[in-house]
């Protein structure tokens, strides 16, 4: 019996619940108590996971994917540990395994689904050794913390070789991510969809252009969006690898459908990238070698909460919250935001603290121009940094209403709106956005 990591665990517990009655999300701080009091607290509980460990990385869409791949693997029957609150650097780890365990400061888990921070993988992966890694994408993030995107990928690489049999279930639409996929020698799987599926007319900045194997710029044949797409390289021959899973004839609207496998495969979401993070999930209850059977029952009761196309009811006002927190993002975000023709209101909240990054030049490389439709009644602008968003909206003819505090915002829109609101937010607007909406919900029972 190891007291110490007993009383680890035990601490956590208590801080978790303690955060949770007072309306803190408080797992950060359950990790960081129980590495305090017993450092190898990690590497110990991920060893005694029965079966695997997935890694979720990328810049978008690890916590759909990684809540998604778990709960698949919990309609197969499998006990999972999962960091669902998408706390995803080494505290937020230590904190899921943790707050996983018995009371006897051991696991009873067959998998662990992880989503881990691209520049925090260099602590995690040597604690918990994954057995599998899926890569969602990479784009252009936070540049005052990460600095351009090849120090993410140099991070990646060194990390993912150092686990030589850990399998990569990779986006092999985006160039970036095949590519070092590929470059790192380790078995891989790749998904993605063959064909093109909307008109992609957006100026999007492509990190991708250049082939990162002899530095030509790369020929695309069609763009899903960003970098994604068919490409190849006319000097050295890198391509597009053939998809393992691919997706075909996708449908997107107010629900999303395509075929993988010869299998029908339909959600209740919008926004074209949620098929990548559908396709992936699929790709990674797949490759652990499930058939996947339950895969379309799940995707009716799941429901991706913490703030990523997360539904809410206000006084017969519908809102949803999404997270955007970079161009590629909040593009996707505001294509999906259009596919609804209804009239709607749209509140943006702009952060800029630390865990935001506090360089949000990255605002003049979204193309919000596109809500410049007739659907859109009204767009108010909150947060920290609201004024340099409306600046922004400015300079594409679009008026804004300025107000600083979110719920006052929420309320207004509530009161006089169109009963459909659309809240986009970055990080730390996120939580506290969060709250308010539920508490809004919860005043009127």
């Amino acid at each position: 019996m190891n007291i110490r990591r007993i009383a680890a665990v035990w601490a956590a517990k208590a801080a978790g619940f303690i955060c949770k009655k007072m309306g803190r999300q408080g797992v950060t701080w359950a990790g960081k108590i129980a590495l305090k009091i017993y450092p190898p607290v990690l590497r110990e509980l991920a060893s005694e996971v029965q079966r695997d460990i997935f890694v979720v990385c990328g810049t978008n869409g690890k916590t759909t994917t990684n809540n998604m791949l778990c709960a698949a693997l919990e309609a197969e029957g499998q006990k999972v540990i999962c960091n669902h609150t998408g706390s995803n650097m080494l505290n937020g780890v230590v904190a899921a395994f943790v707050l996983g365990a018995k009371l006897n400061g051991h696991m009873d888990a067959d998998y662990a689904c992880i989503e881990a921070d691209e520049a925090s993988t260099k602590y995690i992966f040597p604690e918990i050794r994954p057995d599998y890694m899926v890569m969602t994408n990479l784009f252009r993030d936070q540049l005052d913390r990460y600095g351009e995107i090849d120090i993410t990928m140099n991070i990646l690489e060194t990390m993912i070789k150092t686990v030589p049999d850990m399998k990569v279930i990779v986006n092999g639409d985006d160039a970036l991510s095949a590519y070092l996929a590929m470059d790192s020698g380790n078995p891989c799987v790749f998904y993605g969809i063959s064909q093109p599926v909307m008109k992609n007319d957006t100026n999007e900045i492509r990190e991708g252009r250049f082939c990162k194997k002899c530095g030509e710029k790369l020929q695309y044949s069609f763009y899903h969006y960003s970098q994604l797409g068919d490409y190849v390289c006319p000097k050295c021959g890198f391509k597009r690898p053939e998809p393992d899973f691919d997706a075909e004839d996708v449908q997107v609207g107010d629900r999303l459908s395509f075929r993988v496998e010869n299998r029908l495969i339909s959600a209740n979401y919008k926004g074209f990238y949620n098929v990548y993070n559908i396709l992936a999930a699929y790709a990674g209850v797949r490759t652990a070698g499930f058939s996947a059977e339950h895969f379309t029952d799940m995707l009716k009761k799941f429901n991706p909460e913490n703030g990523r196309m997360e539904q809410f009811r206000i006084q017969g006002t519908g809102v949803t919250l999404n997270l955007a927190k970079n161009p590629a993002g909040f593009n996707q975000n505001i294509s999906a935001v259009m596919q609804d023709t209804a009239p709607k209101d749209v509140i943006i909240a702009i952060n800029d603290n630390a865990q935001d990054g506090i360089d949000i030049s990255w605002l003049w490389d979204v193309d919000f121009d596109l809500f410049g439709g007739e659907s859109i009644r009204s767009i108010t602008v909150s947060g920290i940094r609201c004024q340099d968003m409306r600046l922004r909206l400015k300079y594409v003819d679009i008026p804004s209403v300025l107000e600083p505090d979110v719920e006052k915002a929420i309320r207004d829109r509530v009161k006089d709106g169109t009963g459909n609101l659309y809240v986009l937010v970055n990080y730390t607007a996120l939580f506290a956005t969060r709250n308010i909406l539920k508490k809004l919900e919860g005043e009127q029972k």
